[in-house]
């Protein structure tokens, strides 16, 4: 928890300061446009942690005593995804703290800002079930490891961290129709307001539901996948 609490200090610092004062944004400050996004991707850095997690557990052999045990065994993963949001959690509270240590300001209303953070632990319990299973078919902690970094070129091919309409052609397509994109512009539209939604081009609400939609798919999908390979052992 520590050495992810600075870890994402210092991306957020470099990013602000190094990287900011080249990038438009197209009527956001860099920093209002930044700060939403990099919360956003701060969960799939936290759950990295999650796939070598559930691999070591298996390489070390506490998840055969826990399946010795008389209880279901969807409650071990869930057990473990709700723990893993809960450090996710605080990722997210220490992160927006810096945030606005460095310039960020809400633009919208304060109940917004509210439904944004609750937006973010729904996300981060969706994906803690992405980096389960990743761990669970890895087999050893360097293997999940590996297969978990895999997943982080999505958050440079999103608009995370610079505008989609900035990229080339083929790869707008891409950054538009990918998760973290609409799970971005959801949280920067609800923080930044009005402005935000003129420079996306669609009111909060419309990120909103797609954002619960994938956060609802990723979980539909993942959680029966995760469940029947912890049983297959």
């Amino acid at each position: 928890m520590v050495l992810g609490t600075i870890q994402g200090a210092l991306f957020l610092l470099i990013f602000r300061y190094v990287f900011g004062g080249a990038i438009g944004t197209g009527g956001l400050h860099y920093v209002d446009f930044l700060v939403p996004g990099f919360i956003t991707t701060g969960i799939l850095f936290s759950g990295m942690g999650a796939a070598t997690g559930v691999a070591e557990d298996l390489e070390q052999g506490l998840v055969d005593r826990l399946r010795s045990l008389p209880i279901p065994r969807s409650a071990v993963l869930a057990g473990r995804a709700l723990a893993d949001t809960a450090v996710v959690v605080w990722g997210l509270v220490i992160t927006t703290a810096i945030g606005f240590a460095v310039g960020f300001r809400i633009h919208g209303s304060v109940a917004d800002a509210l439904v944004a953070f609750g937006l973010l632990v729904v996300l981060g319990f969706a994906l803690e079930w992405l980096f389960i299973t990743l761990g669970l078919f890895a087999g050893t902690a360097q293997a999940a490891q590996g297969l978990a970094l895999l997943v982080f070129p999505l958050t440079f091919v999103s608009s995370a961290y610079v505008p989609v309409e900035s990229m080339p052609g083929w790869l707008q397509a891409v950054a538009a129709h990918q998760p973290i994109t609409v799970m971005v512009d959801a949280v920067r539209a609800l923080t930044q307001g009005p402005a935000a939604e003129a420079l996306l081009g669609h009111s909060a609400g419309f990120y909103v539901v797609r954002s619960l939609l994938w956060a609802a798919g990723i979980v539909a999908v993942l959680v029966p996948l995760a469940v029947a390979r912890y049983r297959r052992g």
